[in-house]
């Protein structure tokens, strides 16, 4: 592994500064393995074409170095580490765990044939998955686990959903929350954060802080958490958070950063339509926020202060709206509505994520150009919308800012 590496600094304090660096995954052989059986299962609604989905990815990635942004790939990454024999032997470890087999002698059997694989095989494996067939046959009858699951193609499953990068790993101020996900279908996905994290020197240039880690047992997603400002984060209850793991990671923040004031907590609908908070809420300017209509009107909001003793103040409030410009003092906020405030539009746009808008930097968003209502509405509000190619990522249901995951942003 080179040691000699160009540093990250993580650095988060707001949703639109300048993006100098972030973390993708550009999708692969794991796409290729969803059959239509097992979508249900991987939360997709459809099979992608990966050639168009690849392309579209690239497209995405190269607006963002245009703009001047460092791209980082969570397969380089891991493929770097796994060069150290021992990070290697212990990887390979932890992730015939992810198998759940107990029969020692074909576990035995998978990690020898992972062992003799190269980093960038392993890398491979640990985010497409492991067929049976890649093994061999001799040790399938010995197991009981095989004679049940006969019919099941993988002894590790592949995570088709690590291109949306910013549910398992979220950066806020200068750390890292690794999330424990919703599904167990995306746990691993925590798990191959952890690991690039924790070992490449990329990250050397400061402390490794995690404000959350995926062996505890409350959900939180990335995208359930934004960065408002250096005084202001919201983390949206929802399907895939829930309150425990928000007074968790609300603790460790307020313990730490006195600069952080409050956190916002807002509680949308438990339904996979609005499964995270930035599915209807993003914000792409100083006092600009995307919103689906209607929304605004159903949720709930509560902020969390410091409290006595290192317990947590919770008052709730009015309505959006309000809260937000009080809480980022401003005289007024802009709520621009996906669809143009059109039911029709709306439904149909939401659904291609046309609120999941990518901030690059004050005022300049990344969109999918299918989202045609959606994105002539920010350009009327003043934002310089980049347009992406989304017909096939979107299948995974999830936009530009889903997968994202920022490392740093210039401080505004």
């Amino acid at each position: 592994m080179d040691t000699d590496v160009k540093r990250v600094r993580l650095n988060i304090n707001s949703e639109i500064g300048k993006l100098e660096s972030v973390l993708l995954h550009k999708p692969g052989k794991e796409l290729e393995r969803l059959t239509p059986d097992l979508l249900e299962s991987l939360l997709f609604d459809d099979i992608p074409w990966l050639k168009d989905m690849a392309a579209e990815h690239d497209e995405f990635a190269d607006i963002m170095k245009s703009r001047g942004t460092e791209v980082y790939y969570v397969k380089e990454l891991l493929t770097d580490i796994l060069e150290d024999e021992e990070i290697k032997s212990s990887f390979v470890d932890e992730l015939i765990i992810f198998t759940k087999i107990r029969n020692e002698r074909l576990k035995d059997a998978i990690k020898e044939a992972i062992m003799v694989k190269t980093p960038t095989e392993i890398a491979e494996i640990s985010i497409s998955g492991l067929e049976k067939s890649d093994i061999g046959n001799e040790h399938h009858d010995e197991s009981l686990w095989d004679c049940v699951n006969k019919e099941f193609p993988f002894y590790i499953n592949p995570v088709p959903n690590l291109y949306f990068t910013r549910d398992p790993g979220a950066v806020v101020a200068d750390g890292l929350s690794i999330n424990r996900m919703f599904t167990e279908t995306r746990m691993r996905e925590s798990w191959l954060y952890r690991w690039a994290y924790m070992n490449h020197p990329v990250f050397d240039g400061q402390e490794r802080v995690l404000w959350y880690d995926y062996d505890l047992p409350y959900h939180i997603e990335g995208g359930d958490i934004l960065v408002l400002s250096k005084e202001v984060v919201a983390i949206g209850c929802s399907q895939r958070t829930n309150s425990e793991a928000i007074e968790v990671i609300s603790q460790r923040l307020f313990e730490s950063k006195e600069s952080l004031k409050e956190i916002l907590v807002i509680q949308i609908p438990p339904v996979r339509a609005f499964m995270h908070l930035d599915t209807v809420f993003t914000m792409v300017d100083y006092d600009k926020f995307t919103i689906y209509p209607g929304i605004e009107d159903t949720i709930k909001v509560y902020k969390l202060q410091r409290g006595a003793g290192g317990t947590l103040k919770v008052s709730a409030e009015d309505n959006l709206l309000d809260t937000m410009r009080k809480s980022l003092k401003l005289p007024a906020i802009d709520l621009i509505q996906s669809g143009g405030g059109e039911a029709i539009a709306a439904a149909r746009e939401q659904w291609n994520d046309s609120t999941n808008t990518l901030a690059i930097s004050p005022g300049v968003v990344v969109t999918y150009s299918r989202n045609e209502r959606s994105n002539e509405i920010l350009r009327k509000h003043g934002i310089e919308v980049l347009e992406i190619g989304g017909s096939e990522l979107v299948r995974g249901r999830g936009g530009p800012r889903c997968m994202s995951c920022p490392l740093s942003r210039v401080d505004i």
